[in-house]
């Protein structure tokens, strides 16, 4: 029942956070009016929702993530959860890119989409919330993960976990950082050519290459 995000109210939330680039961003569609419900007993409301598939490795799809917005796309809609989740979760994620080699996680859309602007060919994946990005499943020919940390105890926490299981496993892992509490604060209030800026020191130097000059 969602749609294309081209054009529509979506687009415009995601602009309003400094995201212009969407390319490759299939798994994010809108849904103008999508049911919200704030309780047992409260009545159903209706408001514009960006909707995003959770998806495996084979790209099917295990769940849904609603994001609420306001009608005028300024940002999340004014209701006590704007966004909420349902499905099979654990171990998989919102995908941008199907990921090989190397590959970028973290927890939430918009940090994810925000990094993107600076690494547009870097498969990622953003895992929906701390717990799921500590618990994320790894593609069977990853050597290499960027873990796209957030700046406050429950990031710092989930990095530790999943750095632990990636290196269990025989994968390098490289820890990104943010100036500020993410990187969607980071592209919002530095730019993106600080936040570019900022990245190239922590990247695998092939990776820059590989990467980052594609998006200059």
């Amino acid at each position: 029942m969602s749609r294309p995000m081209a054009g529509a109210l979506a687009e415009t939330y995601l602009r309003k956070r400094g995201i212009a680039n969407l390319r490759g961003a299939t798994s994010l569609r809108f849904h103008p009016r999508c049911y919200y419900r704030p309780g047992d007993d409260v009545p159903t409301e209706k408001w514009p929702a960006m909707i995003a598939a959770v998806t495996d490795f084979g790209g099917d799809i295990t769940g849904v993530h609603r994001t609420w917005l306001d009608p005028s796309g300024e940002d999340k809609a004014p209701i006590d959860t704007p966004r909420r989740a349902m499905g099979d979760l654990l171990g998989n994620a919102v995908r941008f890119d199907m990921a090989k080699d190397v590959m970028a996680a973290g927890e939430g859309i918009e940090t994810v989409l925000s990094l993107r602007c600076v690494l547009p060919a870097m498969p990622m994946v953003a895992a929906l919330s701390a717990a799921h990005l500590s618990a994320i499943l790894f593609p069977l020919r990853l050597r290499r993960l960027y873990i796209l940390r957030d700046n406050d105890a429950a990031g710092e926490g989930a990095a530790a976990s999943l750095i632990d299981r990636a290196r269990a496993a025989g994968i390098e892992v490289i820890v990104l950082s943010p100036t500020l509490d993410d990187f969607n604060q980071d592209l919002r209030w530095l730019g993106v050519h600080e936040l570019r800026a900022a990245i190239v020191p922590q990247l695998a130097w092939e990776d820059v290459a590989r990467f980052l000059e594609l998006s200059a």
